[in-house]
């Protein structure tokens, strides 16, 4: 139990160096890829997202959707990739190849839809070399470039909103 509470302080210290560090640079140009991170606890209706992202006009083979679960039996196969607890070691260590993969593409847009205070979930996000981080409200702020305060379950809410941001940042 002891090991955990360290581990987590050695993950959560990873994030704070990477967020102290990280370079804001969003470009003006259009999104053709983007990656999506879900907490399937959270949300789990894959298919709408995908159907909402490849609607603004991005090729299905440029879109990359992870989901974080905690067991790794609650999986699906219809997931293009799914990560747990697992899947970290100490000091931000990422023992999983996919998502070493998913983390190095520098995506245009990433969007962390998931509210809840998840290490891991933060990890994938403050790691991740895409140009443009939106996420849901979170505890820690420094995480994203836009904020939407919406539920998770309030998904019609979130899309309207990410719809007409993007529309206003010229990247759709």
């Amino acid at each position: 139990m002891i090991l955990k509470v360290f581990k987590e302080k050695s993950n959560q210290k990873y994030i704070n160096k990477l967020l102290s560090t990280r370079q804001v640079a969003v470009s003006n140009q259009k999104m053709s890829n983007v990656g999506v991170i879900f907490n399937i606890n959270e949300f789990s209706d894959f298919e709408s997202f995908r159907a909402f992202i490849t609607g603004l006009g991005v090729q299905p083979a440029k879109l990359k959707i992870i989901a974080f679960v905690e067991d790794p039996k609650d999986s699906n196969e219809l997931w293009d990739t799914y990560f747990n607890p697992k899947d970290f070691g100490w000091k931000g260590k990422i023992n999983n190849t996919d998502l070493h993969t998913f983390i190095e593409t520098k995506f245009d847009v990433l969007i962390s839809y998931y509210k809840e205070n998840q290490l891991e979930l933060n990890i994938i996000t403050a790691s991740s070399q895409a140009n443009f981080k939106v996420g849901l409200t979170n505890k820690d702020d420094r995480l994203y470039d836009l904020m939407i305060d919406v539920k998770p379950k309030e998904f019609s809410v979130f899309k309207d909103e990410l719809k007409k941001y993007l529309t206003v940042l010229n990247k759709i």
